[in-house]
Order: C-alpha cells, then structure tokens, then sequence
C-alpha cells in the first residue's frame, strides 16, 4: 500500500506550519519604476531564490549566479532560447585535426574598461579554469590540453583527444573570457569587488544576500542591451518573493511553489508561466568507509522507503517527473527507461535492513536546503517522514540556502544530503562527471571501475551514437549501485508582470535583453 494519503496529511501539517511562519516584509526596491508604462519603463527587476555566492564566473556552478554572469561577460559561444549552440565572441571557426581547432574572434569587442578583447584574454581565462583545481568548473576542462595565442584575434585549442563537447563547453558557465591585463594588475580579490566583463550589462554593485545591481554597457559589441539598469534580488521566503510580484516591486520572480499559484493567478496584471528545467532534485548519499550508507543494502533500502510519486503529486501538484537518473529528459544521453521511473516497497526495505544488521532501526543525518528551491524544505521533511516509517531515525538538518552551500561545498556533511542540479552542457558527460572517481572524492567517495573506463572512453567518441549507449550503461550501473538517490526531474514556475514579455529557457539562464516590454 504506498500510503499517499498518509503523506498528503504529513504534507498538509507542514504546510500549515509554513503559511503561519511566513514573513510579511516586502522591502522596496529603492528605485524601481515599476509604476510607469510602456517605452518610460528603463529597469528591470528579478527576483531569484537565492543570492550568488562569488563574484568569479568560474567558481559558481550556480544556476543563480549564471543568470548574473551570462549578461555580464561573453563567451566563445552562447545558447539562444532554442538551446542551439551559436557564435559569440567567434567570427568564424575550423578543425585542423581531430584535437586542433582554430577560433577567429570578432572585431571591435571591449570589457567594461574599454580594453579590447584578445586572444589572449582568452587563452588566459581558459587556462585558468583548465589548471586551477579550486576552481568549481574545473572537473569540466581537464580535456583541454593547451591554448595558443596565434594572433591577436586568433585562437588554438588542442584537446588530449577527440573531444566531441567542446563547443557545448566553450558555451557553458565557466568559459566566460575575462581580461588578462585587468586581472593579473588587481588580483582575485581586487577582481571580486570591481569584476569586469565583455557582455552587455556591467556591475554597479551587490549587496551581499539582498541584490545585484548592473547597468547597461553602451558599447557593447552585440545589439545595444534593452534596460538600463537591472536588480537581481535574492528573496528566498516564496511568499515575500511573490508579495513583492504582487506590489510591483519585481517584474520577473522564479522559482514560484505550487502553494503560491492560485496567489498569482488571482491577481490581474500578473502571470503563472511555466516551463521544462534539466534540474534533477536528488539525495547524495556517502560511500564513505565506515557510514552506513557505504552499505549497498542500506541504500537501497533508503531508495524503496522513498515513495517519490506520492511527493510529486502531494507537494509539488504533479509539476515534476520521478527518475532514476541524474540525466533528464532533453539533455543528450539520457535514458527514457530511467525517466517518469522509481522504485518504492517499504516492506522489501524494511527487510534490506534487517538483513543488513539494522532490524531494530538505524539513524542517521539528513541535510536539505530551506528556501533554495520551490517547497524543498516540505520535500525534505516528507522523505524524513517516509523514511522513518522503514525504521530509519533522521536527524533533519533544514538550512537556509547560504549555510546548505557551506555545508554542501566544503563536503562536510554527513550520511545524506539533498540537493537540485542541473545540468549546463545539455550533455551527459556534464552530469555523469559526478560518478568518476576524482569528482566523488569526499562527497560520495563512490568508484565503479566500470563507470570510470565507459566515462573516459564516451568522452573522446565521436561516434554519438555510441557514446549515448555509454552515458546510458552508466545510468544503468548508477541506478543500481546508489551514489545517488533521484527523486524528481523539476519544472520551472515564474510569476511575471503583464508589462514585460518572458519566455523560460530550458536552461534557466534569463538573458536580460530578451525581455522586453510589452
């Protein structure tokens, strides 16, 4: 029996305790123009879930902070709305051999100082991302082998094999081409508080966990950008975020949970608009010599205590798919048998357990974010509440979003951790990079040697069939073998004002000059 109304009532009491708790503050803007009409109206006003955590576009892997940099700096190559790869910063591109690629950059582009944009301003960023391990989009670079400066304009760039992804990577978060001159004069440091980049808005100012204020960059070398000022503010209460929609102090407000829909559509001059996101919500559970979790039984017993049809349909009104899998549907590689699939007998894991030296129960710590993403503290909970029904104990550990990433990047939690990624390549290998050995070191510490030969050898295919049957076989071992638990592939929900035109993207990014006025 999967005992949904039992989590439909469980989902009811927390959601009772929430609504109670919910703040009122609706803080201004402080110089919003929300109030004007039409061809008057000159900034734009989004909030988001969550603040960035660095002004350094290569150390975020952060869907929050790309929604920032992506107007902030250029790349080789982009992503239109469509998710079709198209130049930026390249005037025109050739392979020389199956590792050597040649890059012509356009003319005439300049950062926000007004120095031009080089090939050297490119091999510098590229290199620094490729070499520097602390650096969070590293473990996506390491194919890269060299970058040349063959002239001013000019760019090489030799991978250690055949690299079937590199203009997926050049376009994605982490490629973003920084000044060399700039950089090496002022330091990191420096950097951070005064960053400078190639796209069409420039920073003004962030106010850490409250907002980040750009401004349009005149001379920009693509279409001259459509607002003249924009705020990304980070309001993480969903109900204080959708107030604010409500009262004009946002345009554009993310991540809208499904409690607060009839909120949204009961007003006039705002709408409910949804869309597909890549990002899977799943549990990270450690491998760790000397947990419980490094025992299979036991994770697969966490794995079948979990009813995940039952969240989707309770907390999130059916707005997300279960899957087995960290590849979602509409990213190269994933596997449909793995897709709108879970797996949940409560009483197979209850046996699990005992067969595992746990028949009396076991305990252990979970940590989920609160706030970060629609309704995860809600979710959190329930899994809490599912898995206790097998006899497993769980300290719950709800953090707001900044101390979930503290915990989360410093890989100091401990048995299980609840996190949603996405997926910035639109490929596999993005995602399944997570299962190499090097990747999982002190989060997951899992290794399949298995896994680790299939990764490498898809990675350098340039056979696509082929390497979607790897990505697929890897899939399957994961699945089977539990480094994660995967709990639902997400959709996307933003409330926005009837005054400004927004089409969601698969990828979530929001290019600010494709939002106009209506």
């Amino acid at each position: 029996m999967k005992k949904t109304l039992n989590y439909l009532i469980v989902f009811f009491l927390i959601s009772a305790i929430v609504v109670s708790g919910c703040s009122s503050n609706t803080e201004s803007t402080g110089g919003n123009d929300n109030g004007k009409e039409g061809s008057d109206k000159t900034n734009l006003v989004i909030a988001q879930s969550a603040d960035i955590t660095t002004l350094d576009p290569q150390n975020s892997l952060s869907t929050n902070g790309d929604r920032v940099f992506r107007n902030m700096f250029s790349r080789l190559f982009n992503r239109d709305s469509k998710m079709e790869i198209q130049q930026e910063l390249v005037e025109k591109y050739e392979t020389i051999d199956d590792v050597t690629w040649q890059f012509k950059l356009k003319e005439g582009v300049t950062f926000h100082n007004g120095d031009p944009l080089t090939a050297e301003d490119v091999k510098f960023s590229l290199e620094r991302v490729m070499n520097d391990e602390s650096l969070k989009e590293y473990p996506y670079f390491t194919q890269i082998k060299e970058v040349n400066s063959i002239d001013e304009l000019t760019v090489e760039i030799v991978t250690d094999g055949p690299m079937p992804t590199l203009l997926r990577l050049l376009a994605k978060s982490g490629a973003d081409v920084i000044p060399k001159k700039y950089f090496e004069e002022v330091g990191l440091e420096e950097f951070q508080k005064n960053p400078i980049g190639s796209g069409p808005y420039k920073y003004v100012d962030w106010k850490r966990d409250d907002r980040v204020i750009l401004e349009a960059y005149d001379d920009y070398f693509g279409d001259k950008p459509k607002w003249k000022e924009v705020v990304v503010r980070a309001i993480p209460e969903s109900s204080t975020r959708v107030g604010e929609l409500l009262t004009g102090g946002v345009d554009i407000a993310t991540d809208i949970p499904p409690n607060e829909w009839d909120r949204v559509n009961g007003e006039s001059g705002i709408s409910l608009i949804n869309g597909d996101t890549t990002r899977v919500m799943l549990l990270m559970l450690r491998h760790t010599e000397g947990t419980v979790t490094a025992d299979p039984k036991v994770r697969e017993a966490i794995d079948l205590a979990i009813n995940e049809k039952a969240i989707v349909d309770s907390v999130l009104k059916g707005t997300a798919v279960p899957v087995q899998s960290r590849v979602p549907e509409g990213v190269l590689g994933s596997n449909p048998d793995l897709y709108d699939s879970y797996v949940y007998d409560l009483e197979k894991a209850k046996s699990l357990l005992a067969e595992a030296g746990y028949k009396d129960g076991l305990e252990l710590t979970f940590t989920a974010p609160k706030g970060r993403y629609p309704l995860d503290g809600e979710v959190a909970q329930l899994v809490a509440s599912m898995l206790g029904e097998a006899g497993i104990k769980v300290n719950l550990q709800l953090l707001e979003s900044s101390a979930f990433l503290d915990v989360y990047n410093s890989k100091s939690n401990k048995e299980l951790i609840m996190i949603g990624l996405a997926d910035g390549l639109l490929d596999a290998s993005y995602s399944l990079v997570h299962y190499t050995k090097e990747r999982a070191a002190g989060q997951t510490d899992y290794y399949n040697e298995e896994v680790e030969k299939l990764f490498h050898d898809a990675g350098r295919n340039l056979n696509e069939d082929e390497r979607v049957k790897q990505y697929q076989k890897i899939q399957e071992i994961v699945a089977e073998e539990r480094p994660h638990i995967f709990l639902f592939q997400q959709g996307a929900n933003y409330g926005v004002s009837d005054n400004v035109q927004f089409e969601p993207r698969l990828d979530e990014v929001i290019n600010f000059s494709d939002i106009t006025i209506k």
